[in-house]
């Protein structure tokens, strides 16, 4: 969709003075505000890994009709296009199209975006979103394809079924004893419906995710700004039923994941909207991140903020990938010093996830880019593994960060 990453064009130009001085006390010369920037450096060899990894991941997806996911005890594990992670492999083949303009690139992107068309009638769960924005969104964007444009706007429709009136969300999972589970993941989906509105979809669409965006904010937080992952709601009378948090250590603790996934879409929230409300809420969420103890020196962190084992519990890579991208974004909305501090931490999360104790070796992780993630550790699932949206955000954190060093050259 056109409004995903024009970001790359378009979001940084209220702090674009503001970033210039960071990357000036940060570069060799103040006469050329990318020099000696370490990071910047850093990316064609990212992509000229990430072009290694997926050349051999296409090559052993061969005879296998469905999507990776993760690579787990010496075996690639795939999965069918109803997984909610199916648009992140898609995704991140059209970012290495966007890269190196390479035409391979554009077509294994076209044949895995397209394996997922029939998603735009899915309504099983929320994650249309996410499965439908970062493959045919990105392929929109970067084609202007109109067969896109139609897949995602039907998408959008689907996505928009799952809204119950009487509570004013959009109900997340189907599944389990919950009456009417909305897990904070569900905020990454609402900028289907956005683009969607502005694409003639009508203002109910916006109208739906305002007012879940709205709730979410109301409902989902505590007062130090982390968030529980679930908040159960009464179908008939939306009254809510119990929070808790699903994939984290325990219902009061900080679930990584859960924490990037609330910076991030606040921050797309606010761009989509231009809502203060919004703003003010990323905002919180990036103070908690950012000024938390138990965030580690390199800020990679740990799965869950109050995991029992730090600091020998696992990093999620995947969790620092979607921050970093958030922090660059939300650097460009707000004022001088604050975006310093939100551009400098994900330039660190980068570098981190560009050194060796992160980035896979050429052939080995399974041909993903990066190690070291959790999916869901409470459930003894993907603990340690590369995970494919941990490789979508990091591709995606780096063409925001080079996108917008060269827009101030």
């Amino acid at each position: 969709m056109k409004s995903r990453i024009n970001i790359l064009e378009r979001i940084f130009h209220i702090g674009a003075v503001a970033i210039l001085g960071v990357v000036v006390s940060h570069s060799a010369s103040a006469g050329n505000p990318t020099a000696g920037d370490e990071l910047l450096a850093a990316i064609p060899g990212n992509f000229q890994l990430a072009a290694i990894q997926y050349e051999g991941m296409l090559k052993s997806l061969k005879d296998d009709p469905q999507l990776p996911r993760t690579y787990e005890e010496g075996h690639l594990k795939t999965v069918k296009i109803t997984d909610w992670t199916s648009g992140f492999f898609p995704g991140s083949l059209w970012y290495l199209y966007e890269y190196t303009h390479k035409p391979e690139w554009q077509a294994a992107a076209k044949d895995y975006t397209g394996r997922l068309e029939s998603i735009k009638d899915f309504t099983g769960d929320h994650d249309v979103g996410f499965m439908l924005g970062c493959s045919y969104g990105n392929g929109y964007r970067l084609t202007g394809d109109k067969r896109y444009r139609s897949v995602l706007a039907m998408g959008a429709k689907s996505l928009a079924t799952r809204f119950e009136p009487k509570v004013g969300m959009i109900r997340s999972w189907s599944h389990g004893s919950w009456k009417y589970p909305v897990i904070i993941d569900n905020m990454m989906n609402l900028e289907l419906l956005t683009w969607a509105s502005r694409e003639g979809g009508g203002a109910k669409l916006l109208e739906i995710a305002t007012s879940h965006a709205d709730l979410t904010s109301n409902n989902h937080f505590r007062e130090d700004s982390s968030s529980w992952h679930l908040v159960d709601y009464d179908p008939q009378t939306g009254a809510i039923l119990g929070k808790q948090t699903v994939q984290g250590f325990a219902d009061a603790s900080a679930w990584a994941r859960g924490q990037a996934w609330g910076l991030y879409g606040y921050t797309m929230m606010f761009r989509e909207t231009k809502k203060q409300e919004y703003l003010a809420r990323a905002r919180s969420i990036a103070k908690f991140i950012m000024s938390h103890p138990r965030l580690p020196e390199d800020k990679v962190p740990y799965w869950d903020f109050d995991a029992p084992a730090i600091p020998n519990a696992p990093r999620d890579a995947s969790a620092a990938a979607v921050m970093a991208s958030a922090f660059i974004e939300l650097s460009g909305f707000v004022g001088k010093a604050e975006g310093r501090e939100y551009f400098l931490l994900a330039r660190q999360q980068l570098l981190a996830m560009s050194s060796p104790a992160y980035r896979a070796v050429p052939g080995g992780n399974g041909n993903f880019i990066l190690m070291h993630s959790v999916g869901h550790l409470p459930g003894n699932s993907e603990i340690d593994v590369p995970l494919n949206y941990a490789d979508y955000y990091f591709l995606e954190a780096l063409l925001r960060y080079q996108a917008l060093v060269n827009k101030m050259r």
